[in-house]
C-alpha cells in the first residue's frame, strides 16, 4: 500500500454532463442495490454528511437517498475504480433501495430468453 493522499473530486473523470456513475452496494451482505449519478457537489455532500446524495437527472436537483421515503443510505465507504470514472459506495441501507419498494433495483433476470422477476416489493 502507498501513502495516503488528500482526495480531490476533480481528479475523477466525469461525463460531458459533469456526472459520474455510482453503484451502491450493501456493506454487510455485498448485495448490489442500485446505480445512480453524482456530480462534484453530490460527492462533497456525501463525504461531508455521511448520507448518500445523488444527482437526479430527471429533476435536475440533489437527491438525498431516504429524504422523503425514509429508506436511508448511510455511507460506510467511498471508492472509485482504477480509471477513476465510476464510483462504488458501500452503504448501510434502511428499507428498500429501489423506487419500486424492492430491496434492490436489480430484481429482474434474463434466463433462457425470459425475464424473471426475482423479488416482490417490500411490505
Amino acid at each position: 500500500m502507498s501513502a495516503t493522499v488528500a482526495f480531490d473530486p476533480s481528479s475523477l473523470k466525469f461525463n460531458e454532463a459533469g456526472l459520474i456513475p455510482v453503484i451502491a452496494q450493501d456493506a454487510s451482505s455485498g448485495e448490489v442495490l442500485m446505480m445512480a449519478w453524482m456530480n462534484t457537489q453530490a460527492i462533497e455532500k456525501t463525504l461531508e454528511t455521511g448520507r448518500v446524495t445523488y444527482w437526479s437527472r430527471s429533476r435536475q436537483s440533489f437527491w438525498i437517498k431516504g429524504e422523503t421515503s425514509g429508506h436511508v443510505q448511510e455511507l460506510m465507504d467511498f471508492r472509485f475504480d482504477c480509471d477513476r470514472d465510476c464510483l462504488l459506495v458501500l452503504v448501510r441501507q434502511t428499507g428498500a433501495a429501489c423506487h419500486t419498494n424492492r430491496r434492490t433495483c436489480f430484481y429482474t433476470s434474463v434466463r433462457d430468453g425470459d425475464e424473471i422477476e426475482l423479488m416482490s416489493p417490500m411490505e
